[in-house]
């Protein structure tokens, strides 16, 4: 067993949730010591991109410029429908209105700013992007800031209470125009360290989240501690849509929604696939 691993991670209801288990030692680790990191979801990028973490959260779209460096395991991610980000504005405006106007993302890097991208060339507009960090992009456009803004995580559940409106839920969009779920994110691996500790990482989060369903309350403490003052009623709609079998497992459907998602990031970009294994072979 290797020593130490270093792991990065978000403080999202739906990592805390999987993590929990594993970050407490309740089940079995895949290293004797673990260094735990939580941040957004666009640091965690980052902290990918200069090989900070030996194990670290990621945007799908960002895997693409990591599969050399990185290798993405089966369990951990966030996959499904019904999961998407959601284009959110004031009363009145439209989405041809946005042409031209500032609008808000949560990162240049993430699976929220690829999406709304694509969903932009469909509608033949060009925005202004804004980057914010994503519990700002409400508060942003609330005063503002901006003409509408991109919000994920639990801001598909409160965006009305800040009085905005849905402009179109990209996640929704996503599913239409692929038949797809939609990938959001998932735990990559540093290659350097051999398929069998990726392999073991990918079993030790897999048994974590096992022991998360069958324990629900004994995570409950450290998911609100992390929750950012977020209501007990949306901490647990959060873990509900954002956990979900294929955060057991991804399968073949979600290695195809996934390879679809960087395909489509690819051709954003003008790249191309490396010629390498995407995902952890075995289980």
């Amino acid at each position: 067993m290797i020593d130490t691993l270093s792991f990065a991670h978000s403080p999202c209801p739906n990592d805390t949730f999987i993590f929990h288990a594993l970050n407490a030692g309740l089940v079995p680790g895949p290293c004797l010591d673990m260094d735990v990191r939580l941040a957004d979801i666009e640091e965690l990028n980052s902290i990918a991109a200069h090989e900070l973490a030996d194990v670290v959260k990621v945007s799908v779209a960002a895997v693409a410029g990591l599969l050399d460096r990185y290798v993405v395991l089966t369990a951990g991610g966030a996959l499904g429908r019904g999961v998407g980000p959601v284009l959110v504005s004031g009363s009145g405006c439209t989405v041809p209105d946005l042409d031209g106007q500032p609008v808000a993302i949560p990162g240049f890097h993430t699976t929220a700013n690829l999406l709304f991208g694509l969903f932009c060339k469909q509608q033949g507009i060009a925005p202004e992007l804004t980057e914010l960090v994503y519990d700002q992009v409400m508060p942003g456009v609330s005063n503002g800031r901006v003409r509408a803004g991109v919000v994920i995580h639990e801001g598909r559940f409160t965006f009305a209470a800040h009085g905005l409106q849905k402009l179109m839920d990209l996640g929704q969009w996503w599913e239409q125009y692929t038949g797809l779920p939609l990938p959001l994110g998932c735990i990559m691996v540093r290659r350097s360290l051999g398929m069998g500790v990726a392999r073991a990482v990918d079993r030790a989060i897999r048994a974590s989240l096992e022991y998360a369903w069958a324990n629900p309350d004994a995570s409950r403490e450290y998911v609100r501690e992390h929750a950012q003052e977020m209501q007990d009623e949306v901490i647990d709609r959060h873990i509900r849509t954002f956990v979900t079998d294929y955060s057991l497992d991804v399968g073949a459907e979600g290695e195809g929604a996934i390879m679809a998602l960087l395909e489509e990031a690819c051709r954003m970009d003008g790249n191309s696939l490396p010629d390498l294994p995407i995902f952890v072979p075995g289980k």
